[in-house]
């Protein structure tokens, strides 16, 4: 039977429809296929990508470090230390003024109402114990002497007597008059010398009186002049011994340290240091300046030192906890601002290991990060991130 020209158009399109979707499946299984074969065809050179990726990283490891030779390290003053975590010192630093040891001063002064004579000694100058210092005229001392001259003279007939001239009483009575012109003497500033300096020929005119060193020291006060009337307790001399000064230092009250905590004290003045211990302190605030007073006392037996003299005190206060400090020469930043130090290694090379920088410490660093024990390049590290820079290497791989 014969096919239709109708139909055969009908059948020529239906052919070609079916072409066409089996090429379409065919591309869809070949493009599936594509797609599957990548990871095979590519995963050994990624494998081979990641291998060169490592050994990268492993010669930037390896060359990291540096390595300097003995000439080298000489040259650059290189030094390594080994640290740890510990307690540390820090220091304090505070004003001060020398002053005369108020335990070891002494103020000559009169005891009556009296007129300067004669002077001695000047300001500045080292007295020995018993050196004439002034004379004074008092007309109350002039009646004290005449009243012991006249009861010594009482006692020493009343005590020649026997008893069957003088009572007992009247001998009492007579002891008991010399006694208390003796006393009076004393009290008024005589020592027993120039008490019995009164029996001579040569003694001084009735109401002069010299004061003399009850201790060697030096003059630190001088208020008074010739011809001068003087009230009884009035200053007229500070004699002080300088072997043992006071030195009162001003802590701001912003200073916040335990002074029971401070290790050493130290006193310093031309470039010279003198060993301090503290000895008191106060428990109010000077309301003008806002400081305390803490009260050191140092040993003089050089006499280097006077009252009156401005100094510096320096407190060296010991950590109450532990933490790892390092000179600040160690510490230098990288070329990502961070910052490095450099351990040495078991071949003596230098590792940069970056850290954490903590708090200042005087002229050390607090830092973090580093293990106990490393042994880090505390003179030097300079010199040694000069030659790591020489080599173009970037410790952070950037």
């Amino acid at each position: 039977m014969g096919i239709k020209p109708k139909q055969s158009v009908i059948f020529f399109i239906f052919f070609a429809l079916l072409q066409s979707t089996c090429s379409l499946a065919n591309a869809d299984e070949h493009e599936h296929s594509l797609a599957l074969q990548p990871d095979l065809a590519h995963q050994r050179p990624e494998q081979h990508s990641h291998d060169h990726s490592e050994d990268t990283h492993d010669d930037a490891v390896q060359h990291q470090a540096v390595s300097l030779s003995k000439v080298q390290r000489s040259m650059a003053g290189v030094e390594v230390t080994k640290v740890y975590t510990n307690v540390y010192a820090q220091t304090y630093y505070a004003p001060a003024e020398v002053k005369a040891n108020g335990y070891t001063s002494y103020i000559v002064s009169p005891r009556t109402e009296s007129v300067v004579m004669n002077r001695y000694v000047v300001l500045g100058e080292k007295v020995q114990q018993g050196q004439k210092l002034v004379t004074l005229f008092s007309h109350e001392m002039a009646q004290a002497q005449a009243d012991y001259l006249l009861a010594k003279n009482e006692w020493e007939r009343t005590a020649k007597l026997g008893s069957e001239t003088v009572s007992e009483s009247e001998r009492l009575a007579a002891k008991t008059r010399f006694n208390a012109a003796y006393g009076q003497l004393i009290a008024l500033g005589l020592n027993d010398v120039a008490i019995q300096k009164l029996h001579s020929p040569t003694s001084d005119t009735l109401g002069q009186y010299t004061l003399v060193a009850k201790q060697a020291g030096v003059v630190l006060k001088d208020n008074f002049s010739q011809g001068q009337r003087i009230s009884a307790g009035s200053e007229l001399m500070l004699l002080a011994d300088e072997t043992t000064l006071w030195i009162d230092a001003k802590l701001s009250v912003n200073t916040k340290f335990d002074l029971e905590r401070v290790s050493q004290a130290f006193v310093s003045v031309d470039n010279r240091d003198y060993v301090a211990q503290i000895i008191q302190q106060t428990h109010t605030i000077d309301t003008q300046t806002r400081t305390k007073v803490v009260r050191l006392s140092v040993n003089n037996e050089s006499d280097t030192l006077h009252a009156g003299m401005f100094v510096d005190v320096r407190f060296v206060v010991t950590s109450e906890h532990k933490a790892m400090v390092i000179p600040e020469s160690a510490v230098i930043r990288g070329v990502d601002q961070n910052w490095l130090v450099f351990v040495e290694q078991v071949d003596k090379s230098f590792l940069p290991v970056q850290v954490k920088m903590g708090p200042q410490i005087d002229d050390q660093r607090m830092v973090y990060g580093l293990p106990e024990g490393s042994r880090v390049a505390v003179k030097g590290a300079f010199f040694i991130a000069s030659e790591l820079a020489k080599s173009g290497f970037d410790p952070h791989n950037h």
